[in-house]
């Protein structure tokens, strides 16, 4: 079996387009090789050949706790902002009485 040194290089990586950003998902090994982290960037053009680079780093005792937050979050917009907002009620406009 061939030992693979995984300390200086991503052991993953997903890239997602966004419009203007890109966000990268990185999995990266520990210094031992032992354990694993994900590192979530944005990147964003700011100028010709500049990025704006902001980087978030997720240890594993952390990744359950993080993806419950995340998909609560993202289901409340999804279901509690923006559905209202594609059904605006009109200011001034009678209101049922329940």
């Amino acid at each position: 079996m061939d030992t693979v040194d995984t300390s200086k290089e991503n052991v993953f990586t997903k890239r997602v387009r966004a419009g203007k950003r890109t966000y990268f998902f990185d999995v990266k090994a520990t210094k031992s090789a032992k354990d694993f982290y994900v590192i979530i960037t944005e990147s964003r053009r700011v100028g010709e050949e500049k990025y704006e680079k902001h980087k978030l780093f997720l240890y594993k005792e952390d990744f359950k706790k993080f993806i419950e937050a995340l998909t609560e979050t993202v289901t409340h917009v999804e279901n509690e902002l923006l559905d209202k907002m594609e059904h605006p009620v009109e200011l001034g406009s009678p209101v049922e009485e329940q």
